[in-house]
């Protein structure tokens, strides 16, 4: 038909990690890998799966489907120290058990509806492992920042309240100087001397 124009569809198949992609846990703790996927078409027999990715080889830790809105997950693989930690709906987190150090690197979270002509979408997050003396080590500089912190706080304080203290004794021996001359003015005056009046007559003869 004449005037009859087709208007391309945008899919939006999206596989989200959360605001940071970094992710630091302690060695010989339990770990979530989170992730979560939103799609404004609605899906059927979603794929998803989570693979490690290191020196440029992939390697499938936990691969499940959902039917549809609501429904459990159907497990259909899943490698050692792996849990599923997600539920009804459209978060397919993980739990990876135990971390080592060897488990530091990038985890991938693969998703797939066949209701977008299979559109395939995925997140990496970026694991590190660290240890319990590095993490002591950064509790300690934090320490130490916050001591050192408060220690120039202090410092100033000092010096503030020293220069009022300083400005008031300043104040205070001024006052008193004003008050030591209007003092004396006062004695002069009573005495005869500067400021008196004298008798210009002499002494009466006899």
């Amino acid at each position: 038909l004449v005037g009859l124009h087709f208007i391309p569809v945008s899919f939006s198949l999206e596989a989200t990690i959360g605001k940071k992609n970094t992710i630091e846990a302690l060695n010989g703790t339990d770990v979530l890998l989170p992730c979560t996927f939103a799609t404004c078409m609605g899906f059927m027999n979603l794929k998803f799966w989570w693979t490690r990715e290191n020196n440029g080889t992939s390697t499938k830790l936990f691969e499940g489907m959902i039917r549809k809105k609501d429904d459990d997950v159907i497990q259909q693989d899943k490698a050692d120290r792996i849990e599923f930690a997600g539920g009804k709906g459209n978060n397919i987190s993980i739990i990876l058990k135990a971390v080592d150090f060897e488990d530091t690197g990038k985890y991938a979270c693969h998703v797939l509806n066949p209701l977008e002509k299979n559109l395939e979408h995925e997140a990496v997050a970026v694991l590190t492992v660290l240890s319990e003396f590095y993490t002591l080590k950064a509790l300690l500089g934090w320490y130490i920042i916050s001591f050192n912190g408060g220690l120039i706080g202090l410092t100033i304080l000092i010096m503030v309240t020293k220069k009022v203290i300083i400005f008031i004794m300043k104040k205070a021996r001024e006052k008193k100087k004003e008050c030591l001359v209007s003092s004396s003015g006062n004695d002069n005056t009573e005495n005869g001397l500067s400021g008196s009046k004298v008798d210009p007559k002499g002494s009466p003869k006899a």
